[in-house]
């Protein structure tokens, strides 16, 4: 089963690399961008077929290793 995890910072923590890429967007002449977020995105493969014990599985892992639960949030897809 292959599942996607992604793990963005929470609204109100600054993102000072988001910051850096939204100005390097401008200087490159991009147009438009308004504000620039950064994250991660897990693609694991897990060797089950059972949906909820995949999404249990990867929940856990974010909550101990994928993801900074102070300032981080994460949405776990089964795809």
């Amino acid at each position: 089963m292959k599942a996607r995890v992604t793990v963005t910072l929470k609204s109100g923590v600054l993102d000072p690399q988001g910051k850096a890429i939204e100005g390097a967007l401008r200087s490159l002449g991009v147009e438009g961008v308004a504000g620039v977020r950064q994250g991660k995105v897990f693609d694991v493969e897990l060797d089950t077929q059972d949906r909820g014990a995949a999404e249990s599985a990867l929940k856990q892992a974010c909550e101990k290793l994928l993801a900074n639960t102070v300032v981080e949030n994460y949405r776990v897809e089964i795809v």
